[in-house]
């Protein structure tokens, strides 16, 4: 292709929570930036990835899952992914096809019925079902909504994602490389930091601490001409029960969590990483505006 024939646009990402966002976007840009748990609602703030080939550099924004707020930081979460909807050139809508159509199906539906975009239905996690329960369930989503496009996938294997982004590419329109051709995301360091320590809590605790942790990294810096980096961050609790229960019995707990984040650092950064993590109690941080905009959630953003 010439030059003249680069295509680029944006790409939104939404689903109910836990259907496979972050694990697409990680697979599709090849790297790490987006959390993964199988907890609910993990992802707060919209991720941006970036995927550049030869011909074409697609911006996905993975979102946090739609579901009913019951705080603030839902509020926010909500606002983050149903404005998403409003600039973007291409919205997958993404399900599990394990799962049944449901209330939050229904409700996302509703949502996108005044959208301009094309919207694909991306179906992941084919991998565990028989093809006819496929075709069952692209028969139930037809007769809802007029989607531009239907796709399988298997987040987790790449199966049919090079056909997703073939398929993506015939709707973006010729435009400019926005970002480096290397660069994968527009989150500035810390931020993926942050994110990469909560994933460690959110795999390593039990349900009562997953969303009432926020993680931040108060300080990066790099030693031996860039070969060692010295991070210090501090995890956000709302309940001394809670602070106990990631420090653990003698420090275990947060030992584990800072041995596990370190690997997942190290391969951001291509360099040794020292990490000092500290657990502070702000109790109901997520129903306070002040608390929300310190750890990252500002919705004047948005």
């Amino acid at each position: 292709m010439t030059e003249k024939n680069f295509v680029s646009g944006f790409v939104s990402i939404i689903g109910r929570p836990n259907v496979g966002k972050s694990t697409f976007l990680n697979y599709v840009i090849g790297q790490k930036i987006a959390i993964m748990s199988n907890k609910p609602q993990t992802t707060r703030n919209k991720i941006q990835g970036v995927y550049t080939s030869e011909h074409s550099q697609i911006i996905f924004i993975d979102t946090p899952g739609i579901h009913k707020p019951k705080h603030k930081l839902g509020d926010f979460m909500m606002k983050v992914a149903q404005n998403t909807l409003k600039e973007v050139d291409v919205i997958l809508f993404m399900v599990n096809v394990t799962e049944k159509f449901g209330s939050g199906e229904k409700f996302i539906l509703e949502k996108l019925q005044n959208v301009e975009a094309p919207v694909f239905l991306v179906l992941n996690k084919i991998d565990q079902t028989a093809k006819e329960e496929i075709l069952q369930v692209i028969a139930q989503y037809k007769d809802r909504y007029s989607f531009a496009e239907i796709v399988p996938i298997s987040a987790l294997t790449g199966k049919n994602i090079d056909t997703l982004l073939k398929q993506i590419e015939k709707y973006m329109a010729e435009g400019p490389m926005y970002y480096p051709s290397d660069q994968v995301t527009d989150h500035p360091e810390r931020f993926i930091v942050s994110e990469l320590i909560r994933e460690k809590v959110l795999h390593l605790t039990r349900e009562e601490i997953p969303h009432s942790i926020a993680v931040m990294v108060e300080k990066i810096s790099t030693e031996n001409e860039g070969r060692s980096v010295h991070i210090h961050a501090t995890i956000i609790v709302e309940r001394d029960s809670q602070k106990g229960i990631v420090i653990g019995k003698q420090g275990k707990m947060l030992k584990e969590v800072g041995i596990r984040a370190r690997k997942d650092i190290e391969n951001l950064f291509g360099s040794k990483v020292f990490l000092e993590l500290w657990v502070r109690v702000e109790k109901n941080w997520r129903d306070k505006a002040s608390y929300l905009r310190e750890f990252g959630y500002k919705e004047d953003e948005y």
